[in-house]
């Protein structure tokens, strides 16, 4: 399926949900948070079907999130893109860092 599809199914979750149409930012960046911990803790525990799910369910809050705001996932990861792929660095133990 692809990402814009999925989107659209995730959106129509919300409203099914009663997420949307006015999704809370605080509630959401919460839920956010709680998922990024489940990551971690899936991590730690190096188990790849919580793994998958917490980044499944992360993706979904960012969803809202952005919908909260009257934008796209699409467009917030373009704007990203278009700010890293001009950002110089290098990697230092496993991460990237970028030049000031």
């Amino acid at each position: 399926m692809s990402l814009s599809k999925l989107e659209l199914e995730i959106i129509n979750w919300g409203f099914e949900k009663g997420i949307l149409p006015d999704p809370n930012p605080h509630a959401q960046l919460t839920k956010t948070f709680e998922e990024v911990d489940e990551l971690s803790m899936a991590i730690t525990d190096n188990d790849t079907k919580e793994i998958k799910d917490a980044i499944g369910d992360i993706f979904v809050t960012l969803v809202m999130q952005a919908q909260a705001w009257g934008f796209t996932v699409e467009e917030c990861a373009q704007a990203a893109l278009d700010v890293i792929s001009k950002r110089t660095g290098k990697m230092v133990n496993g991460v990237f860092v970028k030049d000031d």
